[in-house]
């Protein structure tokens, strides 16, 4: 979420925002405390991201809980996250679960990708992989570049569909395009089947140079057993 979409770019928040963000986040505190839902979940992301601050959980929590309860859908997402994962406060599965489903229904592509991979995983909700594949392809509507790669293996794997290798290649490459390095990879697999190993490796050298640590590391074991030189060398070779 950019903290600055709570504001018209022509009234110089953006730029309060770079040049002085402990400045912008009292700003932000005033609308804040008027009862502006927008300007609640801004302070909340800073506060969560400490911009203009410290980083502060429970002051994240508090001000994405005030703008929830407001009906703001991405607010909701974000209060859900607080109680996955944690942030702020104790860990709460099945209140985590409502609020996705609420930012889900209130039309937040990340709260309908949060819902599926809950109800995909059985966290904090019974598993349901039907609606699970339900929530990600209306996430994938939306352009969703995380919930593509997730529908993608959905159409590759038949789960709840028919398995359609065509549809899943396009949305893995969708998936790539919007910037998520799990649908990389995934397109970087199809680009390799088809002979297109260049292309494969200049994807998969942005991931490397990407992704985050755990997953690179990962990636990197994957591609040392890979059975072309071209992709066996960017294991052992540094990210660029």
């Amino acid at each position: 979420m950019a903290v600055h979409s709570v504001a018209n770019p022509n009234d110089g928040f953006p730029q309060l925002l770079r040049s002085d963000p402990a400045r912008a986040l009292g700003m932000l505190r005033v609308q804040a405390l008027a009862g502006d839902s927008a300007s609640q979940l801004a302070l909340g992301q800073m506060h969560l991201e400490g911009i203009g601050c410290e980083r502060n959980g429970a002051e994240a929590r508090y001000w994405f809980q005030h703008a929830a309860h407001q009906g703001d859908a991405m607010a909701m997402n974000m209060l859900g996250r607080c109680l996955e994962n944690g942030w702020g406060g104790a860990i709460d599965h099945e209140l985590a679960a409502v609020w996705y489903r609420e930012a889900a229904t209130h039309g937040s592509d990340w709260g309908m990708y949060n819902f599926a991979h809950v109800l995909a995983n059985g966290r904090g909700v019974k598993a349901d992989r039907a609606a699970a594949f339900l929530w990600f392809s209306r996430a994938a509507e939306q352009g969703h570049g995380r919930a593509m790669h997730f529908l993608g293996q959905y159409y590759e794997h038949g789960w709840e569909t028919e398995p359609d290798a065509e549809r899943a290649s396009e949305l893995y490459r969708c998936s790539a395009e919007k910037g998520d390095y799990r649908g990389q990879c995934s397109w970087a697999s199809v680009l390799t089947e088809q002979g297109r190993i260049d292309e494969a490796c200049a994807l998969l050298r942005r991931v490397l140079a990407a992704a985050p640590a755990y997953f690179a590391e990962a990636l990197r074991d994957d591609l040392g057993r890979s059975r072309h030189p071209e992709l066996r060398a960017l294991a052992v070779v540094a990210p660029v």
